[in-house]
């Protein structure tokens, strides 16, 4: 190879090389170490990361009591399949998830792997409970790269691709969008022209609701489409999911997403930030729902997995222990302000929006419609990276920039990583 080479270039050409293109990487950089909301590459450039692994590190990378904790499962007990012999820390982490998702109320919570696979499962799970086949999923949601989670899903590029045929007995709706016109009444009224002409609600398992849409542009359901949803799963016998993968454990301002309508899910998907980094996902719900399917029906070889296990239990003693709530709301207030003046000065930001620490801003053209600008905010993604500053797309037409730093950034963090999006406006605009 050219010795004139960096190391990220040769590690990249490496990866081309040996790794398939359908899976993207979103910076053309290889990251060596990490710490907080900072991480480094293979030849030494500093970068705020504003992205942490795409909502997973809300504790931040490498937290020493997260560190401290797999260090010490590790030489306990690695694997043994929760479906083999049990183990105290998978009862622990379920216990935890029930008390802080039901409350007084009896939950019971089934540990797996990844987002995607929590989803599979709460599906079955309704369906086993219900008897009933139909979902309803929501348009410009996002559930997962599986089949069924990608049918699920309401984008269809570059998810859906021609991967097809996909599952039967999957509907879309519309979720709210005020910056486009879209108001929870439109969206309501769209749900009950669904039932009346595509599935009667007595043939309705679940319907899935992300409590603000991540992948789908960092949209927020308002309360009172949450409250509606819910009665009207409450009426018709559906079973309404509260899909947290993404919006979970603190990043919104509240422990979970949902808590912010006053409602309560009958079943509920974790993943992403439970385990600090470490691959761990559930469904948490009520105890009679959980119980529909029989022994052996639920399950996967590495779900609940111990080490993963430890590293959830220290994530959950840090949000205790550092009332990371409050941190990241105070966080949140000072991103938000900064991108609002922000959008101030650069009229291709279209709209500053987020619930929490979970922000995002979306770039349009300069028409009188306000086209959403893909180009724009590739660009944007692009020049803050020169600048030093990691952030991701989002949005059904991928024109959204989001923002899913940790919450122990420092509000030092914050001012210069806004200082950095600023310099990028400027080249991209």
């Amino acid at each position: 190879m050219n010795s004139a080479l960096t190391e990220n270039q040769r590690l990249l050409a490496l990866r081309e090389h040996h790794v398939p293109r359908g899976i993207a990487t979103a910076h053309p950089v290889v990251a060596a170490r990490a710490q907080g909301a900072e991480l480094w590459d293979v030849d030494g450039k500093r970068y705020l990361d504003f992205v942490g692994g795409i909502g997973v590190l809300n504790v931040g990378h490498n937290h020493p009591k997260v560190v401290e904790a797999v260090r010490r499962q590790v030489g306990e007990i690695s694997h043994a399949s929760f479906q083999v012999v049990a183990y105290e820390n998978y009862i622990q982490v379920a216990a935890r998830l029930n008390k802080l998702i039901g409350g007084d109320a009896h939950y019971k919570s089934v540990l797996f792997t990844s987002g995607a696979e929590a989803v599979e499962n709460a599906v079955k799970i309704a369906r086993g409970y219900t008897n009933r086949t139909a979902v309803i999923s929501f348009r410009g949601g996002f559930h997962g790269r599986t089949l069924l989670g990608v049918t699920l899903t309401g984008m269809s590029q570059p998810y859906k691709q021609n991967f097809g045929p996909f599952p039967a007995e999957i509907y879309h709706a519309t979720y709210p969008n005020a910056y486009r016109g879209v108001s929870s009444d439109d969206a309501l009224a769209e749900l009950d022209e669904l039932f009346a002409t595509d599935v009667a609600p007595d043939r309705v398992a679940a319907i899935i609701i992300e409590p603000v849409q991540g992948d789908g542009g960092f949209l927020e359901a308002p309360k009172e489409f949450l409250q509606a949803l819910r009665a009207r799963c409450t009426e018709h016998g559906i079973v309404l999911i509260l899909d947290e993968i993404q919006a979970g454990f603190g990043r919104t301002g509240t422990m979970f997403g949902f808590q912010h309508a006053d409602i309560q899910p009958d079943l509920v998907t974790v993943a992403k930030s439970l385990a600090g980094g470490m691959p761990l996902s559930g469904v948490v719900g009520r105890a009679e729902i959980m119980d529909a399917p029989t022994p052996g029906g639920l399950g996967g070889t590495y779900g609940g997995n111990a080490v993963a296990c430890a590293a959830a239990l220290a994530v959950l003693d840090l949000f205790e222990e550092q009332d990371l709530l409050a941190q990241g709301e105070t966080l949140a207030a000072q991103l938000h302000d900064g991108l609002l003046a922000l959008q101030k000065r650069y009229p291709r930001i279209g709209d500053v929006r987020g619930l929490g620490f979970m922000q995002a801003i979306e770039m349009v053209s300069g028409d009188a419609d306000l086209s959403p600008d893909a180009a724009l905010a590739q660009k944007v993604i692009d020049e803050a990276r020169n600048a030093g500053l990691l952030v991701i797309k989002c949005g059904v037409h991928r024109n959204v920039v989001r923002f899913l730093a940790p919450l122990v950034t420092t509000q030092e963090q914050v001012a210069e990583a806004l200082q950095m999006l600023e310099k990028a406006l400027a080249a991209a605009c």
